[in-house]
């Protein structure tokens, strides 16, 4: 889950077992998570976000560790999203934290 909108949406982003072969792919595995755990090593999709009714998340599987949350953040964020857009994510999470 990237963020936690209020009402029913949260906007996520793509985690897949199957090898993908693009430049914004980022490996996690079991070592990446704070808490949980996955059964495979697995590719985070930060080019495929999405928005979804929380009704349909059957559970949790984790949370990664704040270093590869940072890592994440400074190798895709900038290439895929204008600077405008960075701000408005950045006071979005913000506010939402508040």
């Amino acid at each position: 889950m990237i963020t936690n909108l209020k009402g029913q949406d949260l906007i996520l982003c793509q985690i897949t077992s199957k090898n993908v072969k693009d430049e914004y792919a980022i490996v996690i595995s079991n070592e990446d998570f704070e808490e949980g755990s996955l059964r495979q090593e697995s590719n985070v999709r930060p080019n495929k976000i999405f928005t979804a009714d929380e009704s349909i998340i059957l559970y949790k599987i984790g949370r990664l560790k704040k270093e590869k949350i940072e890592n994440f953040m400074k190798q895709n964020v900038e290439e895929l999203f204008s600077f405008d857009e960075i701000v408005k994510l950045y006071l979005m999470l913000d506010f939402q934290s508040s």
